[in-house]
Parts: C-alpha cells; sequence; structure tokens
C-alpha cells in the first residue's frame, strides 16, 4: 500500500470514527489517536523520510489536507456534543430559563475603606509615603519614645491592652511591656529610625482600645497619622496642609481652627475643628451649638521625640496629626452612632 492510500484510509477511518463518537470523551480518543504525538498521522509523516524526492512534496499536501480536514470534522463534531450535552442539561434541570435572570449586585468597597483611600490620595498627592508597622508592639515604641512618661494614665491597663509576653510567659499580663497599639504612632518612630530626613509619610491602621463600644467610641477603631520631619518646618506648614485636607474632604466652603491643647508628642499641640457643616457654624444640636466640629489632633514634634529617633533637633523640625477613620465618616454622612459601621447591614452599608 503506497503512503497515499494510507493517508486516504485514515482520512476515512478517522470520519467514521468521528460520527460514531457519542461523548466528548470518546471524540477525544479519536483525536489523539489520529492526531497525537503517537497517532496514525503523525506515524506517517515521520515515514516520509523514505521516500523520494519527487513523492515527497504530493505525499506532504496530501498530509495536511487530511490533518486540516479530521481537525475541521473534530471541531464540528465536538460543537454538536457539547450541544446536545447542555440540552440535556437543561431538559433535566427544573429551572425555567426562559425566566429573566437576577442581576449580581455590584458590591463597593466599606466606607471606612473608601475614607482612608480618600485620605492617602490627598496626602499622596502632597508627596508623602504610605508606611504601616506591626499590630503587636511594645511599651518603648507605644509610649516611650512617643515622650509619654511611665505614668501617664494612657499606659493603664484600663486603657491599653496588654497581652503575654512570649519571651517571659510566666509573667502577668500587668507587667508585660507587649501590647496592642493604641495608636499608629509607633509607625511614625520605626520610620524615623529607619529613614533618614526629609520624611513626608502617612501611617493608617487598625488600633485597639480597651473602650466599650457606645455611640461614640469603639474598641477597636482605623487611625490614620502623618508625620513630616524636614529642615525649616513651622506652624504654617502644619496649618496649610491640614487646611487643604479639610477642604478636599469636607468641602472648599468649610472654616478651620485650631485649639491649644497637650500630647505628650508634640509641642506646641493642639486639636483641628471644622465649621459645621449642619449649621454652616451658626450653632445646633449636631455640634452642641458651638458651630464647630473636632476632627483631629496635631502639634509640631517635640524635640524629645527627635532624640528618641536620632535626628538633630537644631536642624529638623516637624508636625504630626492624628485621626479616627470612623469619625470622619461620621462627621461627614452625619452618622449618630459609630456602631452603625461595624454591624454589616447591608441596608446601611449599601447607601455608600
Amino acid at each position: 500500500m503506497s503512503m497515499i492510500d494510507e493517508l486516504e484510509g485514515i482520512a476515512a477511518s478517522a470520519r467514521e470514527r468521528i460520527e460514531q463518537a457519542q461523548s466528548l470523551e470518546a471524540l477525544d480518543a479519536v483525536r489523539v489517536a489520529v492526531t497525537g504525538k503517537k497517532g496514525q498521522l503523525t506515524a506517517v509523516l515521520r515515514s516520509m523520510g523514505s521516500l523520494t524526492p519527487e513523492e515527497r512534496p504530493q505525499v506532504g499536501k496530501l498530509a495536511n489536507e487530511v490533518r486540516r480536514q479530521v481537525e475541521a470534522e473534530l471541531a464540528e463534531r465536538k460543537a454538536q456534543l457539547e450541544a446536545a450535552e447542555l440540552a440535556a442539561r437543561i431538559e433535566a434541570s427544573s429551572v425555567d430559563v426562559t425566566l429573566p435572570g437576577r442581576r449580581p449586585h455590584v458590591g463597593t468597597q466599606h466606607l471606612i475603606s473608601q475614607i482612608v483611600d480618600e485620605i492617602q490620595d490627598i496626602f499622596i498627592g502632597l508627596g508623602y509615603s504610605i508606611e504601616s508597622g506591626p499590630y503587636v508592639e511594645t511599651e518603648y515604641y507605644n509610649f516611650t519614645s512617643l515622650n509619654a512618661p511611665a505614668d501617664h494614665p494612657s499606659r493603664s491597663p484600663r486603657d491599653t491592652f496588654y497581652v503575654e509576653d512570649p519571651l517571659n510567659p510566666s509573667a502577668g499580663s500587668l507587667v508585660s511591656d507587649v501590647l496592642l497599639r493604641t495608636q499608629t504612632s509607633p509607625v511614625q518612630m520605626r520610620t524615623m529610625e529607619a529613614q533618614k530626613p526629609p520624611i513626608y509619610m502617612l501611617s493608617p491602621g487598625r488600633v485597639f482600645r480597651p473602650d466599650t463600644a457606645d455611640a461614640n467610641h469603639l474598641p477597636q477603631f482605623t487611625q490614620i497619622e502623618g508625620l513630616v520631619v524636614d529642615e525649616g518646618i513651622t506652624f504654617g506648614d502644619l496649618k496649610g496642609t491640614l487646611d487643604h485636607m479639610a477642604k478636599e474632604l469636607f468641602g472648599p466652603d468649610r472654616a478651620t481652627r485650631y485649639r491649644p491643647h497637650f500630647f505628650p508628642f508634640t509641642e506646641p499641640s493642639c486639636e483641628l475643628d471644622v465649621s459645621c457643616g449642619v449649621c454652616g457654624g451658626s450653632g445646633c444640636r449636631f455640634c452642641n451649638h458651638t458651630g464647630w466640629i473636632e476632627i483631629l489632633g496635631c502639634g509640631l514634634v517635640d524635640p524629645n521625640v527627635f532624640g528618641y529617633a536620632g535626628i538633630d533637633p537644631e536642624r529638623y523640625s516637624g508636625f504630626a496629626f492624628g485621626m479616627g477613620a470612623e469619625r470622619i465618616a461620621a462627621l461627614r454622612y452625619d452618622l449618630p452612632d459609630l456602631r452603625m459601621l461595624m454591624t454589616g447591614d447591608m441596608r446601611f452599608l449599601r447607601q455608600f
């Protein structure tokens, strides 16, 4: 039998076997047997070396035609079998496929994530970097290096979640210096230790405090802190930066004011208020008839903090600020209770 006769026989046999295949598995077996690496057609092509130079073009052309024909027949039969399987599944199903389908609900980010991302975008636009740090900290980074004295009330177990020290498991929790961070300020200290000024950074993240959950407090919330360290930084730079942030968040018509306050790690320190968006600053129940709403604490970095970080306070100065994302969301959307953000009630969350 000549090689041409053999190729024509392979084509006829393949056509018959393809037509007889009753499943996708059987059809794939035909494909492997004919066009696979060890298939009939492949074996013929490998033996073309025994042909004369005059026979090879004719046999090669026919071999390619047979391959294209077989592949086309395989594809056509596969489409027929897939359609038959789909029809069988539909017929066996109790679902009426002629009914209109249910549109999938397109989800969005949680409101807190939206607020964090928006604030990050504001400061990234000003050239700030985004830094992060561990949730479990030591007293040194959470308090000592931030200029908080040993008798500061925030160090009390009533205000801080202390955890068992893994290096000293026999010690009681009250004497452990390992804790869940109460602020993201430790990230600022770690960044100052790792990087040389100038530093322009933002550190968003979860923090933990043993507060009873009520309308204005949560034991776990999202804090966003910022730090700037550079030569010649003044209180004017702080005000310009935070005024820009407040107008981007709350609108260009909102006024700001700075009230003196005390924080261990900044001096001078103050709290930033924005004019009430409900009454426009004239006074109402929402702002306790003051016309103002507190949004964050801030101040110039205390030189002692630079000392812990190994930064020369005679050469560098800076400012820091911190805010709660939940509080920003509540003020921006007039939410009466912070717990609404944590319940997972989709009727509430889908509004944002």
